[in-house]
């Protein structure tokens, strides 16, 4: 069972629970600050992100890029409401087939979940930040929040969003 690949994995690489679902470990950030609005940050950082499929990333955003990298495992879902509040869904996984990414660019600003699309299994990738992550420029969505914001994307917010 694949699960057991991730658990191995999880152990591995000494990922802990994630606040938006699956686990992560931070593998670099940079000594280089930049100043911002918000005040300094790290010019960059990375992590590991595992989804086991059973798992979801629930709806989030920051207020920096992410930059996603699959590495291996199930290909995943990502779904995305844009700045200009339109919905949009990428596979991210191996390269080979033409709708299938092998890294996606988030914007800052941006809402998106994540979903392992196959079961019984889970996907691994990196995620870089730019500038770099920091809490407090992260946002996890309110369910009720988004459902009035956007009513239109009901199915997917309800799926991707805890209560």
């Amino acid at each position: 069972m694949k699960n057991s690949e991730a658990d191995k994995i999880i152990e591995s690489l000494s990922l802990s629970k994630h606040p938006e679902g699956g686990w992560y470990t931070e593998t670099y950030r940079s000594t280089v600050n930049v100043e911002l609005d918000q005040g300094q940050r790290s010019l960059a950082t990375v992590i590991y992100f595992l989804l086991k499929s059973e798992e979801f990333s629930a709806f989030h955003r920051l207020k920096s890029d992410e930059f996603w990298y699959f590495h291996q495992g199930s290909p995943l879902e990502i779904s995305v409401i844009g700045t200009d509040g339109l919905f949009s869904t990428f596979t991210l996984g191996p390269a080979g087939e033409k709708s299938v990414k092998p890294q996606l660019l988030l914007p800052a600003g941006c809402w998106f979940a994540a979903k392992c699309l196959e079961k019984s299994s889970y996907s691994l990738v990196s995620c870089s930040v730019h500038p770099g992550f920091d809490f407090k420029d992260f946002e996890m969505a309110e369910r009720a929040l988004l459902l009035k914001k956007y009513p239109q994307y009901r199915s997917v917010i309800e799926k991707l969003c805890p209560e």
